[in-house]
């Protein structure tokens, strides 16, 4: 029976029965429904769940400014989120991917789909707690100082919030000075093989960890044509 908590986001009461019987029967018995924004925003306090199913298109305050909301609390921030959608343009994903949630399934979806996703997700999630003893050293590269165990970073410094696909996508290039990645590499060493994102949602990525950076912005240099690599030139004191 596993322990993880499941926060079902879904103003549709089908498709929360759906997923709901979906979980149990795959040995999830800790879940709960909201059925509106404020709700869900209420829930995630008093439920602390490890991962959450989110509907887009909800009453009230929308899918995508709860969202916004949870990754801009450094309590919230790091919870895995697979969106919910309806619509399949790929303007709604990239937004959601741009917020900080880490996954999308749209409907209508096959149940057995859904929960492989979260699966997949809650592993990638664990093994970032849980790392080998290389992992969790501490990274120093130029002014930025990440710690693969705690996932905090700094620039110069100060505290650096990252939401989790972007820690990932900046641990990755600056672990590694000078080396070109592609888009298929940063989504398939990040994020996972299974997850399906095109190479717009890696460049809406890259244009916020670069307004994070600020000043620092050229540390992440752009391989036209290529991809992407972290300034050697930069990391260089």
């Amino acid at each position: 029976m596993a322990s993880e908590r499941i926060l079902i986001v879904e103003d549709e009461q089908a498709i929360a029965d759906l997923v709901t019987y979906h979980l149990e029967k795959e040995g999830y018995p800790h879940h709960r429904v909201a059925t509106t924004g404020e709700a869900a925003l209420r829930e995630v306090v008093e439920f602390s769940p490890d991962l959450i199913f989110l509907d887009l298109m909800l009453p009230g305050i929308s899918g995508l400014d709860v969202c916004r909301q949870w990754k801009a609390n450094p309590e919230t921030a790091n919870i895995p989120i697979i969106m919910l959608t309806a619509k399949s343009e790929e303007s709604d994903v990239i937004v959601g991917l741009e917020l900080g949630a880490d996954d999308y399934v749209t409907k209508p979806f096959r149940p057995k789909l859904l929960l492989a996703r979260m699966r997949a997700l809650l592993r990638r999630c664990s093994r970032a707690l849980r790392p080998s003893e290389e992992e969790a050293s501490i990274l120093n590269v130029g002014p930025l100082t990440m710690n693969r165990l705690s996932r905090q970073a700094w620039l110069d410094g100060e505290p650096l919030s990252l939401t989790f696909g972007e820690f990932n996508t900046l641990y990755l290039l600056a672990n590694h000075p000078g080396r070109v990645f592609t888009r298929l590499t940063l989504v398939l060493e990040t994020r996972g093989d299974d997850y399906p994102v095109t190479e717009r949602a890696i460049d809406v990525q890259i244009l916020a960890l670069r307004r994070k950076l600020g000043r620092y912005a050229t540390l992440i240099e752009t391989v036209r044509g290529v991809g992407y690599r972290f300034s050697e030139k930069e990391a260089t004191p």
